[in-house]
């Protein structure tokens, strides 16, 4: 009599950013080392990396952003890191199978958590990268980092959940998490996506001829959408207005946190702000759907210094509103799309 083969054991595994271990410069200087010195976040040769990491921005920046962070640390620890966990533990209870988080720079590590998920058997892993939209420096470095961690894990196979910008299931939860916000006054609603280099696009675009080749390029159907942040982000603000029903002119697009001198994804959020308020928006929401978990791109960059730019610049109240986070209905929407690609 032959053998069965023995039925594979599902597990899945979250992945989000991460966080440097603490708001001290040390611990700061660490995670921006690891994180600007991935090929996928600074795409420029190894040697000119180096330099530009070591000589140009650790002996400055991480004294700047550690004082940020020491502005949104919890007793929790870094409130993307924390957020996080709770999503893990809430998707553990609406799951019969082992749920682990890692994160694509500093800790926990991608290894930690599949050394926990081998420990009680599991032999195929879905990757959730909780980025909802794909771009080289985030989505796909996590993919790629996960896949490079699991060469030392050959019973285990690998699939992975792609970009949900326009998952129904995610879009219903943004829309559910903001409806607080959405009914109070307010002159215009900022979808703030966060930035990157206009050259990324062009490196993940497979036609190489479509990406900010024209000004309609993200309303043209093209292959390129697969992988256009840029596209996913617009379609991501689009349904969220359909299903609000909030009308066109009452919202507007920009992109948050660039670095250096060259061109990012425009218009930028921080001009946006003070020009909002020079031109008579006295009262702004600002939603942020390229992240699920709130962080020191959104508590503090647009929480705190947005705030204050918008009202230097003339305008009265600027209302964040929240990350996914641990809301309802976004841990509903995880479940779904865990159930859906578990049975692919």
């Amino acid at each position: 009599m032959m053998n069965q083969p023995a039925e594979s054991k599902f597990g899945v595994l979250l992945m989000n950013l991460g966080s440097p271990d603490s708001p001290s410069v040390p611990d700061v200087r660490r995670y921006l080392r690891e994180f600007l010195m991935d090929g996928r976040v600074l795409d420029t040769p190894w040697p000119v990396r180096f330099a530009v990491v070591n000589g140009m921005i650790l002996p400055t920046r991480p004294k700047e952003s550690a004082h940020a962070y020491s502005a949104i640390w919890t007793d929790q620890g870094s409130p993307l890191v924390a957020t996080s966990r709770k999503v893990k533990n809430l998707l553990q209870q609406k799951l019969d199978c082992p749920v682990e988080l890692c994160m694509r720079y500093q800790n926990p590590p991608p290894r930690q958590a599949l050394i926990s998920l081998q420990a009680v058997g599991v032999t195929e892993v879905l990757l959730i990268p909780l980025f909802p939209h794909y771009a080289m420096s985030s989505f796909e470095s996590a993919v790629e980092r996960v896949r490079e961690v699991m060469r030392d894990f050959p019973l285990i196979k690998l699939r992975v959940v792609p970009p949900f910008y326009n998952h129904p299931d995610y879009i219903d939860a943004l829309v559910s998490s903001a409806q607080p916000y959405l009914a109070q006054d307010h002159d215009l609603l900022l979808f703030s996506f966060h930035g990157i280099p206009e050259r990324h696009l062009g490196k993940s675009d497979p036609t190489h001829v479509h990406c900010l080749k024209t000004a309609t390029c993200c309303e043209n159907l093209s292959l390129a959408h697969a992988t256009c942040y840029r596209h996913q982000c617009f379609q991501t603000m689009r349904l969220f207005a359909e299903k609000s029903g909030i009308e066109k002119g009452r919202y507007a697009v920009s992109f948050q946190s660039r670095l250096g001198r060259e061109p990012w994804l425009k218009p930028y959020t921080d001009l946006e702000l003070t020009r909002f308020a020079q031109e008579g928006i006295k009262r702004l929401l600002v939603i942020c759907p390229a992240f699920v978990s709130d962080c020191l791109e959104t508590i503090e960059e647009i929480g705190i210094r947005g705030n204050e730019s918008f009202k230097a610049a003339g305008g009265e109240s600027l209302s964040l509103i929240p990350c996914l986070n641990e809301h309802p209905r976004w841990i509903e929407a995880l479940s779904q799309i865990v159930a859906q690609n578990r049975s692919n």
